[in-house]
């Protein structure tokens, strides 16, 4: 849940995921999708994004670009 939703928990999130996150969906959708229970996993932009990270180094950069 974003902190501007009214979040509390502080989770470490590698940067360039953090910046995917946000690419991919607003924190109005994030703050919906933590209400219903829905694992960020199962957003098509995410899973996507999960694939395409999975072998690569934790050091990994790369720009990122918004999805809208």
């Amino acid at each position: 849940m974003p902190k501007s939703r009214g979040g509390r928990i502080v989770v470490p999130v590698h940067p360039i995921c953090h910046r995917t996150l946000h690419a991919a969906l607003s924190n109005a959708e994030l703050a919906r999708l933590e209400r219903e229970g829905t694992p960020l996993a199962q957003t098509p932009q995410i899973e996507r994004f999960l694939r395409w990270i999975a072998d690569k180094p934790p050091d990994f950069h790369a720009p990122t670009r918004s999805a809208r």
